[in-house]
């Protein structure tokens, strides 16, 4: 079904399709309250919006709660652009979501790591 997003009026798809069982956005973190005066949003409003709540939560909670909150989509091998990487001049750099997925530093200085 087409839907104008809430954020930045584009036009998008909303709902399950054909193809699929569910909407696209079920294949984001369930990390967003719930607001009954919230429209739909885009793939990329809802990423972005979706990514700040994953910094503010860091900064107010600190890293282990988010950690617990990534691990249940540790498997998730689907990566979603914007909340799992962002792409940069063709490379594809991960996001503290990304990295709070596995669950660890892995030592290599990467830039968002979310570990300190």
């Amino acid at each position: 079904m087409a839907q104008q997003c809430s954020v930045c009026q584009q036009e998008f798809t909303c709902g399950p399709n054909e193809a699929q069982q569910a909407c696209w956005c079920d294949n984001f973190p369930y990390i967003m309250p719930a607001e009954f005066d919230q429209a739909c949003r885009c793939p990329s409003c809802l990423a972005k919006a979706i990514a700040d709540r994953i910094d503010q939560t860091i900064e107010e909670k600190g890293c282990e709660q988010m950690v617990e909150i990534a691990s249940q989509y540790k498997n998730n091998n689907e990566l979603i652009d914007g909340i799992d990487y962002t792409m940069e001049q063709g490379y594809m750099v991960f996001s503290k979501w990304y990295h709070l997925k596995r669950g660890s530093c892995c030592g290599n200085g990467c830039r968002n790591c979310p570990y300190g």
